[in-house]
């Protein structure tokens, strides 16, 4: 009872609604077609003013040249009255050395073909003692000083020349192996330093345990030219095999 009386007094439905959203649709068109009308025209506004002679421009700044000739710049700064920069006294020394003095010696004394000794004469040679004050004993200079190497090569080591075997030794074949008829291969890895030496040997693959041994001891006699790259020497690794058949023995 009470919504009808309410829907009376107060009608509103799906008409009304159609109705206020036409209006208010078009207010708020209009709305903002003006607020767009009033940002471009602000955007613009200035250019028109300008366009129609109601603003004037403003001038670019003004930037003063001055042309110079070169007979009126004046003459460059002398460099011979810079002040000198003052000596520094150093003392001389209170005793004159004793070592290290050039000697003269007469013509005939002097061998015209030979200035500088030899391998032989400097090998010949005794080893250099120098005895100090006797608080720091005897420092003995040996020859055939020989420099080890800092450590194995990198797995990989670019070179332009390969080693090459100039000493081949053949394994001892194992007796055991021998009379139990088993061949097989063992694939090593041999460290071969500058001077073409093997330094170190790793077993890479074996079909027997029992061959190891032996292919190591002949891999550790044998001798190669160095890895050359870059006209010097370098140390690397070398992969190879050796192989153990009864029909080769």
């Amino acid at each position: 009872m009470s919504e009808l009386v309410l829907s009376q007094f107060f009608p509103y439905g799906a008409p009304e609604l159609k109705e206020f959203y036409q209006r208010f649709m078009t207010r708020g068109l209009m709305i903002a077609a003006i607020l767009h009308l009033l940002g471009v025209g602000s955007y613009h506004a200035p250019d028109w003013l300008r366009k129609l002679g109601i603003i004037s421009e403003e001038p670019p700044p003004m930037r003063t040249v001055r042309i110079m000739k070169y007979s009126e710049l004046g003459p460059p700064p002398s460099i011979t009255n810079t002040s000198a920069a003052p000596a520094i006294s150093v003392a001389a020394p209170s005793v004159r050395p004793s070592v290290g003095i050039p000697v003269p010696v007469p013509d005939a004394e002097i061998n015209p073909e030979q200035t500088i000794a030899t391998q032989t004469e400097m090998a010949e040679a005794s080893p250099v003692a120098d005895i100090g004050d006797g608080g720091g004993g005897v420092a003995v200079i040996e020859s055939d000083i020989k420099i080890e190497e800092d450590g194995p090569p990198p797995d990989f080591v670019a070179f332009e020349k390969a080693p090459e075997v100039v000493k081949q030794v053949q394994p001892k074949y194992p007796e055991l192996a021998r009379r139990a008829g088993m061949e097989g291969t063992v694939f090593v890895r041999v460290w071969v330093t500058k001077e073409g030496k093997v330094r170190k040997v790793e077993i890479q693959k074996s079909d027997a345990e029992i061959f190891n041994q032996p292919a190591i001891e002949a891999a550790e006699q044998m001798v190669f030219t160095p890895a050359v790259q870059g006209g010097s020497p370098v140390s690397v690794w070398v992969a190879m095999p050796f192989k153990f058949k009864l029909n080769a023995r």
